[in-house]
């Protein structure tokens, strides 16, 4: 491999394991509120976390780079309070990836809750025991699998978006070039050698990602 293919690899790893980190806390929360309650509006925001596996991706990016543009409510106000831009930066790769992953993790850790048993907690809280205790001491300990199961496949998840990461941040070389977005402008430019080599990586990563969720999850399910 050439020095530019282990800078695109290295990018795309970090980048992939970093969305996934920022969205966990929010994926976390929204999956437990959507395993333990019911609400008014709760089938709109299970349909509305569901879109980004079933719209376009690059319908997805469309409204990521009007919302994070610097004419956008969310990127204007990062561009002019916070000087900071997020289009075509690696920022933009980041936000792509944590919106495509997100359904995958709360869908994996919703799952994981619900097959907790409830007795657990309640037990736990006729001991004396509070609500975030009894999250952090029982129900989070005994969902960890899914969880991570979950976690698993948000990343790969990033390892393998494209439709919505060039359209918020495009594919600047060094910059904002993932794996997927090297693959498709290498067989663009004829590059084949150096296309197969990063589809090579870039499945190898995937197919171990995949398979430690799905190993984790099949030990859940028999737990």
């Amino acid at each position: 491999m050439t020095g530019e293919e282990w800078q695109i690899v290295w990018f795309t790893a970090w980048v992939s394991a970093l969305s996934t980190l920022v969205i966990l806390p929010f994926g976390l929360a929204l999956a437990w509120l959507l395993a333990r309650y019911d609400w008014p509006g709760k089938s709109l925001v299970e349909t509305a976390i569901t879109l980004p596996l079933v719209v376009p991706p690059v319908a997805t990016g469309l409204i990521l780079l009007k919302l994070f543009g610097r004419h956008g409510p969310i990127g204007g106000f990062f561009h002019d309070t916070l000087h900071l831009d997020i289009v075509f930066t690696w920022r933009g790769v980041l936000i792509a990836l944590g919106v495509m992953s997100f359904p995958l993790l709360v869908r994996s850790a919703r799952v994981a809750f619900e097959q907790v048993n409830e007795r657990l907690e309640q037990i736990a809280r006729t001991l004396g025991a509070g609500n975030f205790r009894v999250f952090f001491t029982i129900t989070l300990p005994l969902a960890s699998r899914g969880i991570i199961g979950g976690i698993l496949l948000a990343f790969a998840r990033g390892l393998g978006e494209f439709g919505a990461t060039i359209m918020i941040a495009g594919n600047i070389p060094g910059q904002t070039a993932t794996l997927s977005l090297s693959i498709f402008q290498s067989v663009q430019l004829g590059q084949d050698v150096h296309a197969y080599r990063l589809l090579a990586i870039s499945v190898t990563m995937a197919f171990l990602a995949v398979w430690t969720s799905e190993c984790l999850m099949r030990r859940t399910r028999r737990t």
